[in-house]
């Protein structure tokens, strides 16, 4: 028979699970560095490649987020996004179904959440504008990992990030992880001094959810398992 704590811990990491979601608003009330640290030694226990632990962090608070979000923003509004990103986060062409679930999220956030058509391009472009001030949460991240791992870096930094998103709601905190970020990564890199051996992987946005935001009434399903697991049963 299962006991009380094993019950308790299965259902403490489940609730994290389910309650975790991509969180756009967030409050202005501060997140003690105790416990950003706190979050980020439980997302280190990740497991990596021969425990090559190729991510680094940058935590950005106040001033130093203020600075990086307005640099980024001019470079935004004077010559849109760089030309080219580091790595291929995504690709040039989607095909099905992905391209109709991306279709589908679109509608999703600026239709039916924000009330925004697909002609209102300015007011589209100014939700987008919001990714750089980390929408509003009080601390913002940018993730990077060696180059020197190459490829698997990235899915040691996918495990690292998953265990940062996971520990904040067993905190009580939401995220928002941000590829955006990738788009500008040379003033990224100029203004944390960040060395050129190192991918900036993304940003994420950390903090309290403004509950009161409609924002973060935005629910977005997933697939059953039947639709992505083939079992192999053997004899």
């Amino acid at each position: 028979m299962e006991d009380q704590e094993s019950l308790e811990g299965r259902e403490v990491v489940e609730a994290a699970l389910l309650s975790r979601r991509s969180v756009r608003a967030f409050l202005p009330r501060a997140v003690p560095r105790e416990l950003v640290e706190r979050l980020l030694t439980l997302a280190a226990r990740a497991p990596s490649n021969s425990n090559t632990q190729p991510w680094h962090v940058h935590v950005l608070t106040g001033e130093a987020k203020r600075v990086l979000g307005e640099a980024i923003v001019r470079e935004l509004e004077a010559n849109g996004r760089v030309a080219e990103t580091e790595y291929a986060y995504q690709p040039k062409e989607w095909s099905e179904p992905f391209q109709t679930r991306r279709r589908q999220f679109g509608r999703s956030l600026y239709d039916e959440t924000l009330g925004i058509d697909a002609a209102d391009l300015q007011r589209r472009h100014a939700h987008h504008v919001r990714n750089y001030s980390f929408f509003g949460a009080p601390v913002g991240l940018i993730v990077t990992v060696s180059r020197h791992p190459w490829l698997g870096a990235l899915i040691d930094a996918g495990l690292f990030l998953q265990g940062l998103t996971i520990a904040a709601r067993a905190h009580g905190l939401h995220t928002c992880l941000q590829a955006s970020f990738i788009d500008f990564h040379p003033i990224i890199r100029e203004q944390l001094q960040i060395p050129d051996d190192r991918f900036i992987i993304c940003g994420v946005s950390l903090g309290y959810a403004d509950p009161s935001h409609c924002l973060n009434n935005l629910r977005t399903p997933r697939e059953p398992v039947s639709s992505f697991a083939t079992f192999h049963d053997g004899e």
